[in-house]
């Protein structure tokens, strides 16, 4: 009957043993989600949008919504002015003129105006409309 209780208790120590590291390792994860528990994860929204504003896209009858207009001094309304007292300008060209180094960032405001049918292009250039 010793030789029975001395192998249990034996047994039972040798357990404890091997589970100690996931007793621990499960102690840190409680740890570790009861302090995630007061923390809110933030919610995506597009470039540029206020707080409160959703992802989705416009509703209705597929017509695409009109950019706002901005205040004055945007980099479209200083490129639709230099277009306008040089046309055929291209985008090299324009780029000192307006003051950018990278010229890369002026064919995405020439494609916005040319979408809003400020300016078309015949070319290389573009002609204020």
């Amino acid at each position: 009957m010793a030789d029975f209780l001395t192998q249990t208790r034996t047994d039972l120590d040798n357990r404890l043993k091997e589970l100690r590291p996931l007793y621990e390792e499960y102690l840190k994860l409680e740890k570790a989600k009861a302090a995630l528990e007061g923390v809110d994860t933030p919610r995506r929204r597009g470039p540029g949008r206020p707080p409160g504003s959703g992802t989705r896209a416009p509703s209705g009858n597929g017509r695409r919504r009109r950019r706002r207009s901005r205040r004055g001094g945007t980099r479209a309304e200083q490129a639709l002015a230099v277009v306008r007292d040089n046309p055929g300008i291209s985008v090299s060209e324009l780029a000192p003129k307006v003051g950018i180094p990278q010229k890369n960032y002026l064919y995405r405001v020439m494609n916005g105006l040319t979408d809003d049918g400020l300016v078309r292009k015949k070319g290389r250039g573009y002609h204020a409309v």
